[in-house]
């Protein structure tokens, strides 16, 4: 039997720069599998690919060690937040109001 490879990318972003890397994994390889594989780690120097947030299109992926990629997927990898976007409105919101 012929093992089929699925195409699909690897995207993350700093706000300095980003990656997007094409790579083809055999099918049935999960999304933390298709993390490993595609080298992301090596290029994004301190990038936790075990324990990062991860989503497919914009879509978190609720556990990654168990969903398998699909051909033309393109995984994810999400920073963690800094600032707790609500907390962040508040503040923007209080600056616009003592600005008046």
């Amino acid at each position: 039997m012929v093992e089929r490879l699925l195409s699909i990318e690897v995207a993350y972003a700093t706000p300095e720069r980003q990656w997007l890397l094409a790579c083809k994994v055999a099918s049935g390889t999960t999304v933390r599998e298709a993390l490993r594989l595609s080298g992301i780690a090596v290029e994004v120097a301190g990038l936790d690919v075990e324990g990062c947030p991860v989503g497919i299109f914009g879509k978190v992926v609720s556990d990654p060690a168990i969903r398998q990629v699909e051909e033309g997927d393109r995984l994810e990898v999400y920073r963690p937040l800094l600032v707790d976007p609500k907390e962040a409105r508040k503040q923007r919101a209080a600056k616009a109001r003592d600005k008046r």
